[in-house]
């Protein structure tokens, strides 16, 4: 077949699939592919030639034909049936308006339209990143929905619409840099994460390295360079571990393919921003990857690898017993090679592998012209896109169900187990009660309480990777409306806080309309705001009839408090924090100094002279009962309380002396009071055990820990984030902790 010819661009980028008279030589591209197929080979051919024709007259033609070839190639990578391939030569030329859906069927049939419409529908999922009003929002839910509906319906499409952003990105590298920024910038938010999301690692790396390399052009150059500079010595160090280790595996007649593996830029700047490290510090900058035959052998070649070389036990996790919700299975282990030289380790099998790379794709096998789907791989990916579609009918508004559907695509997720074991996938930050309502409704509403590790923890606690939550439940369902307020943290994500509301709403009306009232009364009063003041805006606000109205929908839920309160502070802005900065100052102006030991008071904190003023734990110092304290008026946030050597609060006290107060604890602050405590220690496994046993014993909650090692002292440092109630307990347990073997030091730090 004579070849097409073509521009510039293609001669440039494509030379390899030119002949010597500058045409494009289809049949050796489709060669290039991998289809050995004739007839589906004359397929692809075909609709390039109609492309072809179609473009012509089109002033960005070699740039549409161009985009089609990259996507085409991209999805030959992932092993996409022929189907696919066609409908992305044809859907630069859909998109650009120059084919319609009559047209498309007419030429290649309605299988092919509908994939293409299908790639149409993802544009919705920008709508996701956009902040929605209650003019948009119904619009918006409903792209959304149609979106989802044709995930569902053929997942091909989502597969071919990344091809086409990756296609796009590699095109823009010579553009201008805000069009690189702006293209890097919609990737990064939308379309590498939907790849994380769907498993397809293959993509996701590629949208994120060029996403980063134009986005922060001066730091990628910074890695690139470091890794190019200690090429040699890696490959070479990487090479003899890798022939060392293929020793010991033929020993133990353990069939493996192991090789280096590539490190993508992004993912270890990443690392070195969320870990604080420099590029020497991290582990896997040295990386090797393990391909067995069977399940078996990963933890037989895991064996093999730790009798040979020392682990590291924080660093390891197996993917393979516990697979994450995108179905990615590894093993994950670091070891400390010759040279005492970190090196990450994954071990899988050659499915895992393909699965990892390919994620939905992989489920999608090129085989005589038909497409072959694994259904119960590919059911078990796409069952969070089922579920989403089902729970539309749980959410209370429309902002709420594209809340969800953000949550699930977008947001960074935690793992976390059943009492049965089985794995459940949320957002991260999501708490007990949470986890409660995804398990079932019912569950949720009967809460009263959770478990985990067998200890209780408050609802407020979030959820952390790996933790095996046990719900307790009462027989009759009694959902507390404070569970929807979100400054307490008890429910967070969009899924629960739509089931309370139905709950709430199906209650009677009255008792929402008194639960609103004293809701809203509460707010008013630290405000210094009436009622009777604020009840006109909040009709004209809410566009009702009456104050009732209003106060149900605060008592059902439907009214965030916290969104009513900053409009009406708003309205209410001419002076107020101002004015309540000049009564406090007067009323402790005006009345006498009272000594610290002859206050009495039932409140948590007695602040001298202030009256009822609000006041709150400072965060730089964070004193817990038992500390000498004292208060500083802030500018419009009432008072917040030091400890009295804090360094912030010398500070303060240095530019605005009359600010500070004298402040001792009441006698009811039985509550709990977050502080760190670290624990410098020489590294050794059971540490962290020991540790926790301790505060276990001494009932004390772990709200979060975190963990660093110097590996050449081997010195371990552990922060932990503990709910103390009075210095009396803080004492005690630094003073076990101290008498653990090998800790070297256990003190409190004043602050994060």
């Amino acid at each position: 077949m004579k070849g097409i010819e073509v521009g510039e661009i293609m001669v440039a980028i494509r030379s390899a699939h030119l002949t010597p008279a500058g045409e494009f030589a289809v049949h050796k591209w489709i060669a290039s592919l991998g289809i050995v197929n004739p007839q589906l080979g004359e397929k692809l051919a075909e609709t390039w030639r109609y492309c072809y024709e179609k473009a012509q007259n089109h002033p960005d033609s070699e740039l549409l034909l161009w985009r089609g070839v990259e996507m085409v190639e991209i999805l030959s990578t992932l092993s996409m049936d022929n189907d696919s391939m066609r409908a992305a030569l044809l859907f630069p030329l859909v998109d650009a308006k120059l084919l319609d859906d009559e047209t498309v069927t007419a030429a290649f049939g309605g299988a092919i339209t509908n994939l293409v419409n299908g790639v149409m529908e993802m544009d919705a999922i920008r709508q996701l990143k956009a902040t929605h009003n209650d003019s948009t929002c119904s619009v918006q839910v409903d792209n959304v929905r149609r979106m989802l509906l044709a995930m569902v319906e053929d997942f091909r499409c989502v597969v071919i619409k990344l091809a086409e952003r990756i296609a796009h990105l590699r095109e823009v590298k010579e553009a201008a840099e805000d069009e690189r920024v702006l293209v890097a910038k919609e990737c990064s938010n939308i379309y590498a994460p939907l790849a994380n999301r769907l498993g397809i690692g293959q993509l996701k790396w590629e949208l994120e390295d060029y996403c980063f390399r134009y986005l922060h052009p001066d730091e990628y150059k910074k890695i690139a360079k470091l890794l190019h500079e200690r090429r040699i010595d890696r490959e070479q160090y990487i090479d003899h571990f890798v022939s060392t280790l293929r020793k010991y595996m033929l020993k133990e007649h353990v069939t493996t393919e192991i090789y280096g593996r590539p490190k993508h830029i992004y993912s270890i700047w990443r690392k070195m921003q969320k870990k604080s490290l420099a590029f020497d510090e991290l582990f896997d900058v040295r990386a090797v990857r393990i391909v067995v035959e069977r399940l078996q052998d990963c933890y037989a070649a895991l064996g093999i690898v730790h009798t040979h070389y020392r682990h590291l036990p924080d660093e390891f996790d197996d993917y393979v017993a516990n697979p994450k919700p995108n179905g990615y299975q590894s093993i994950h282990t670091v070891v400390l090679g010759p040279g005492g030289k970190t090196l990450e380790i994954q071990i899988r099998t050659r499915q895992m592998h393909e699965d990892a790379e390919l994620g939905i794709a992989a489920h999608w096998k090129y085989k005589e012209g038909a497409t072959a789907v694994n259904r119960a791989g590919y059911e078990g990916r796409i069952a969070w896109l089922r579920k989403l579609i089902a729970w539309q009918e749980e959410m209370a508004d429309s902002g709420e169900m594209l809340d969800e559907v953000r949550s699930q695509v977008f947001d960074d997720r935690v793992y976390v187990f059943t009492p049965k074991g089985d794995v459940i996938d949320l957002p991260a930050g999501s708490t007990p009660l949470d986890f409660a309502y995804h398990i079932h409704s019912d569950v949720g509403h009967r809460c009263i309480g959770a478990k985990i590790g067998g200890r209780i923890v408050p609802f407020s606690y979030q959820l952390q990777m790996g933790d095996q939550i046990d719900i307790i439940t009462q027989k009759h369902p009694n959902p507390s409306r404070d569970w929807l307020n979100p400054n307490l943290g008890y429910v967070t994500t969009s899924r629960g806080r739509a089931k309370i509301h139905n709950w709430f709403r199906k209650q009677d009306r009255d008792k929402n309309i008194i639960a609103g009232r004293q809701m809203l009364d509460n707010e008013l009063t630290h405000l210094g705001i009436s009622l009777k003041e604020a009840e006109k805006l909040l009709i004209a606000r809410y566009n009702v009839h009456t104050l009732d109205e209003v106060l149900a929908g605060i008592g059902v839920g439907d009214i965030r408090i916290n969104q009513l309160i900053n409009f009406l502070q708003s309205k209410f802005n001419k002076t107020t924090a101002e004015d309540a900065d000049r009564e406090a100052l007067r009323n402790l102006e005006s009345k006498p100094h009272v000594q610290r030991s002859s206050a009495k008071d039932n409140g948590r904190i007695v602040v001298e002279g202030v009256g009822n003023l609000m006041h709150h734990i400072a965060r730089c110092c964070q004193p817990i009962p038992g500390d000498e304290i004292v208060g500083f008026i802030t500018r419009g946030r009432g008072i917040s309380i030091h400890w009295v050597d804090c360094e912030q609060l010398a500070d303060l006290q240095a530019n605005a002396p009359e600010r500070v107060v004298d402040a001792v604890w009441g006698e009811r602050y039985s509550s709990g009071y977050s502080l760190i405590v670290r624990v410098v220690a020489n590294d050794r496994s059971g540490l962290l055990r020991d540790i926790t046993t301790i505060l276990a014993n001494e009932k004390v909650n772990v709200l979060g820990v975190s963990s660093r090692s110097d590996i050449k002292q081997q010195i371990a440092t552990i922060d932990m984030d503990v709910e103390i109630y009075n210095l009396q307990v803080l004492g005690r347990i630094l003073a076990k902790i101290n008498q653990l073997p090998d800790v070297i030091e256990a003190k409190r730090l004043h602050g994060n």
